[in-house]
């Protein structure tokens, strides 16, 4: 319903005939993807000329289920493809549920497809050799700030299998550098033109990195075999992070294997798709065994990776490692217990009858006055060390406004530290999400504040005239 609570919240004719106007988000993030789910949900790309030439970079010939190939699969080559030695080995931890975008099918995020995005927790981009479109762009990276993990696998400049005139390169470099959500480097490195014919990078030494010390093995080596490498920029993300250099390399440059966070999401980067290759996929391909590669331990490597990325273990770009007990952070977390435990503008923890709580009778009303004015909610956590954090919480969003183009008020949903400073801006509601009802929104944080005290924090900001109600219940801040 609309705002018709406390004083002085204003009641307008269109709130009083009830009408809502419902919209898109401000921000694409404000999509929530159902994460940390049991089983890891993993889907690989087969939508970008993954097999191409000589290339065949898939789990399995069954598309988008592997399983309809073999439901149990006990040896690499019950599944065929240059990639079922990976697929194999996830599919048989029972840990994860494995689909693959099919040829010809384009990558969406918020929609109801079985391959949306939405409802994975990782998505792999094996030598991707067509650009992704603008809405594709779009949806892979609101995907990653919405809390996915991004497994990007480049190859040597000039692989350009399709012939189309672009590489893999080219093709992962685009997505980064020219998409709607952000093009100002948003993952901290870029894609180093070269073909590097032959090297075994090694690790970097940090036994407390879940990739390279994971539940697989420890990573010591990994293998080009014709390849890249990546330039990392840690002015533009703190955050990345490089975890094995080309031999005569370190810092800055040279790093072939990477990984960075962006949002509430994780990223990482291998330079060479040789390493996942198990030499044996569809007739008539020339490919090469890296995955059992003696020189190196690129399985490990491979399968460390995607536990961390999809949220399986702690570590990786810089978070700690060890063990978590799982936990639930936040206090009175459905309001009943008034303000306690909350820091909050007079007025917006309230039982007040103008709005429903969705469980109880109290919740968290912001905003709602058809004047200006800005409230604040907030509520302060330690999160463990070695502990990957979730946010969850119920929002109602109900308006006077009848444009279906303007944000006019807007709720930011953030993360900050001590001081107040903002680390991460996870959504951003308004006037054009209202709809009857509560509607769940989740955010994995993943090991990014790890070890950390940090503030979750809602501010609501109204526009001069016509409501605006912001109702948040039923909050929720799980590590595990």
């Amino acid at each position: 319903m609309l705002g018709l609570g406390r004083s002085p919240r204003i009641t307008t004719a269109l709130a009083v005939f009830g009408l809502l106007v419902t919209g898109a988000a401000v921000q694409a993030a404000t999509v929530t993807p159902a994460h940390a789910a049991t089983p890891h949900r993993v889907l690989f790309d087969n939508g970008h000329a993954e097999t191409a030439g000589n290339a065949d970079w898939i789990i399995s010939t069954s598309q988008p289920d592997p399983l309809g190939q073999d439901s149990t699969p006990s040896a690499e080559t019950d599944w065929t493809g240059a990639l079922s030695s990976w697929g194999v080995a996830l599919q048989k931890t029972g840990d994860y549920s494995l689909k693959t975008l099919p040829s010809g099918s384009s990558l969406t995020y918020g929609g109801t497809a079985a391959t949306d995005l939405s409802n994975f927790d990782e998505l792999v981009l094996p030598e991707p050799n067509t650009l992704f479109t603008a809405a594709e762009k779009t949806a892979i990276m609101t995907f990653v700030k919405n809390g996915g993990g991004l497994f990007m696998i480049s190859d040597h400049t000039g692989a350009d299998r399709n012939n189309d005139g672009y590489d893999a390169v080219e093709v992962l470099n685009d997505l980064m550098s020219d998409n709607s959500v952000d093009s100002t480097d948003p993952f901290g490195f870029a894609i180093d033109s070269l073909s590097i014919g032959s090297d075994h990078p090694a690790a970097i030494s940090d036994s407390t990195n879940a990739i390279l010390h994971g539940a697989h093995g420890t990573v010591t080596k990994s293998l080009i075999a014709s390849g890249t490498t990546v330039t990392l920029k840690p002015a533009d993300n703190a955050a990345v992070k490089g975890l094995l250099y080309r031999t005569g390399y370190s810092g800055n440059t040279g790093a072939f294997f990477a990984t960075s966070t962006f949002g509430s999401g994780k990223v990482a980067f291998w330079g060479d798709s040789s390493p996942i290759d198990d030499g044996t996929g569809q007739s008539g391909n020339t490919l090469y065994d890296g995955w059992n590669d003696t020189g190196a331990t690129n399985a490990a490597l491979a399968l460390n990776a995607t536990d961390w990325l999809a949220g399986t273990s702690s570590g990786g770009g810089g978070g700690g490692g060890g063990t978590c007990t799982a936990a639930q952070l936040l206090a009175n977390q459905g309001f009943e217990s008034g303000a306690t435990s909350w820091t909050a503008t007079s007025g917006v923890i309230t039982n007040s009858s103008g709005e429903a709580a969705r469980t109880g009778s109290y919740k968290a009303w912001l905003n709602g006055y058809g004047s200006a004015d800005t409230d604040t909610l907030s509520q302060s956590v330690t999160i463990p060390s070695g502990c990957s954090a979730t946010l969850s919480f119920y929002l109602h969003v109900d308006t006077a406004e009848t444009t279906t183009s303007t944000a006019y008020d807007t709720l930011k949903a953030q993360v900050v530290n001590s001081s107040g400073t903002v680390l991460a801006t996870l959504a951003t509601y308004s006037n054009l999400n209202a709809a009857s009802g509560f509607t769940q929104r989740t955010f994995n944080l993943g090991t990014t504040y790890a070890g950390q005290t940090v503030g979750v924090r809602f501010t609501g900001t109204e526009g001069s005239t016509l409501q605006t109600s912001f109702v948040l219940d039923d909050t929720a801040l799980g590590v595990s």
